[in-house]
């Protein structure tokens, strides 16, 4: 008998090791999953009702059994309790209210009962297997991993990574590559997540990051940290750009990420199934860093506007394919690039464009102003854009322009000051017609103009006003622009279509207004709802005062 139960220890202990050992988990675990499944079948044998507890020896694999019970005078529960005369058999100098335990001797598993214990353990070590897994690779985001692809499904590829399984989904693979079964992947760790079935790896070979990752193998200067990569845009098996700069003045970075005959970017394209990598050095600047970013078209002229994060470039008539690219490619890199709408354009273009606004600005003025062309068009040509300009500006400015004295300087910002309140009164007549409350004309930061797009939104009363959010009412929304032009093998008469750049989202968002302000309209219209609510200490009035003594 005794060397039966020794066979039995060696073979729990022999059994908790192999199983550690497979599933790369904590032994303790497994001897706890052994422990939880030796209890269950315990209380199929001895009752449900009962409290029983197991413990195996992790060294020796002894295993002990026993039965948990509560000291009491009167018994109810005869599974989980014991009057003081049988607790004292169970264990000397027992009282009222302690636990004490009644052992219990050995179980045999029956062939149920073994299957059950098998169910218990296999789940216990699955779940600390999945544990396991996700702590592994829940840090290892933005890493590069090689596994072998299992199966595609769905046209999603299914990748063993070893001790678990990530997939690369259709959107995150490069197009017309072919994954084939048993295949060597690398692939980007993008994000892990925790599931029911375990941790969810998600791979990535189209992200930007995964270029920068590769690089980064290829290019020691990256991976020690004197080279940096600081921007990176992809269009995946086709075309990518990447901007780097050096810390070592010493060091060229696009030098030093082509290497030597081409060898360290032909590594990446290969890997990259012929991506093309357009290397470029960043810059702090701007302008100099969109002129590299459009590489290799030469850039003439470049226009930023920072409010509306948009660059306007103009390049030279026989550039503007160039710098487009096929099918809007090279410009939609360099926007992704530099983080900002490019819109390009031709020298004939741009000159159209702001004979346009020249043109716009100056009937505005002369009619407004009610000047002469010339006049108008001077105040044009000094940077002049808007009546609130002229109004408003120091008046020894205006005196300052050349031909232009005080008397007339004085002259204008009347006319423009008059002008701007002709400009108000026919807005709040359109305002009142559209049928706004004059008092949502006494919340601050809303003017006229405001009003009139509010009226045209079909908010015409405080009540309209207060439901509204801050986001619904002054959120600004970027839509990027490219404009696109035809290249030099399509007809000439073929243009694509031309997107916008504008802020749409809240209805006030055109003018610019921040949330604070936004927040303040919205407080002041709602602040008439609570008008009408007595305060907690305030007195009552005679009729409500009578009505409450007789109470």
């Amino acid at each position: 008998m005794a060397s039966a139960i020794s066979a039995n220890r060696a073979e729990l202990l022999a059994i908790a090791n192999a199983v550690a050992s497979e599933k790369m988990i904590d032994k303790s675990i497994v001897i706890e999953a052994m422990e939880e499944a030796i209890q269950k079948s315990a209380r199929n044998r001895y009752g449900a009702e009962n409290d029983i507890r197991a413990k195996l020896d992790p060294r020796t694999g002894d295993l002990r059994l026993w039965r948990v019970v509560e000291v009491v005078e009167d018994v109810e529960d005869y599974f989980k309790q014991v009057d003081l005369k049988q607790a004292e058999k169970l264990q000397p100098g027992a009282a009222i209210g302690d636990f004490i335990v009644d052992p219990l001797p050995p179980v045999d598993l029956g062939r149920i009962d073994a299957q059950s214990a098998k169910q218990v353990i296999f789940q216990k070590v699955r779940d600390a297997e999945r544990d396991r897994q996700f702590e592994e690779f829940k840090d290892r985001v933005s890493e590069v991993i090689t596994g072998v692809i299992k199966s595609v499904e769905f046209g999603h590829v299914i990748v063993n990574l070893g001790r678990a399984e990530g997939v690369i989904r259709r959107d995150q693979q490069i197009p017309r590559e072919v994954p084939r079964v048993g295949e060597r992947v690398r692939a980007l760790i993008m994000k892990v997540e925790r599931t029911n079935r375990g941790p969810q790896i998600f791979l990535s070979r189209a992200h930007p990051d995964f270029m920068k990752r590769l690089f980064a193998q290829e290019v020691p200067e990256i991976y020690d940290g004197i080279i940096e990569i600081k921007a990176a845009a992809r269009d995946p098996g086709s075309r990518a750009k990447i901007g780097v700069i050096s810390r070592d003045s010493s060091i060229d970075p696009v030098g030093a990420c082509v290497g030597m005959k081409g060898s360290r970017v032909q590594a990446v394209v290969q890997e990259l199934q012929g991506e093309k990598i357009d290397i470029i050095p960043w810059s702090e600047d701007t302008a100099t860093f969109v002129v590299n970013a459009l590489q290799p078209a030469t850039v003439s002229r470049v226009v930023i506007d920072e409010e509306e994060s948009r660059i306007e470039v103009v390049v030279p008539d026989d550039q503007l394919s160039l710098a487009i690219g096929r099918r809007g490619q090279n410009v939609r890199l360099a926007s992704a690039l530099t983080g900002s709408a490019i819109d390009i354009m031709t020298e004939a273009e741009a000159s159209e464009k702001r004979q346009k606004e020249f043109t716009e600005r100056s009937k505005t003025f002369e009619e407004e102003l009610d000047v002469d062309e010339t006049l108008s068009q001077l105040l044009v040509a000094e940077g002049f854009t808007e009546l609130e300009e002229v109004a408003y500006i120091d008046i020894s400015e205006l005196a300052n322009i050349d031909g232009f004295d005080d008397e007339l300087a004085g002259e204008l910002q009347n006319r423009a000051l008059e002008a701007l309140e002709r400009r108000e009164e026919g807005q709040r007549a359109e305002r009142r017609a559209l049928g706004v409350e004059d008092a949502l004309a006494e919340i601050p930061h809303l003017t006229e103009a405001m009003l009139v797009t509010l009226g045209k939104a079909g908010i015409k009363t405080l009540d309209d006003l207060a439901d509204l959010s801050t986001d619904e009412l002054v959120t600004r929304k970027k839509v990027t622009e490219q404009r696109r032009r035809s290249n030099n093998t399509e007809r000439p008469d073929r243009r694509e279509r031309s997107e916008r750049s504008e802020d749409r989202g809240g209805v006030l968002g055109e003018y610019g207004l921040n949330d604070e302000q936004g927040n303040e309209i919205i407080m002041a219209a709602r602040a008439h709802w609570f008008e009408d609510e007595p305060a907690a200490d305030a007195p009552l009035s005679g009729e409500a005062a009578d009505a409450e003594s007789s109470q």
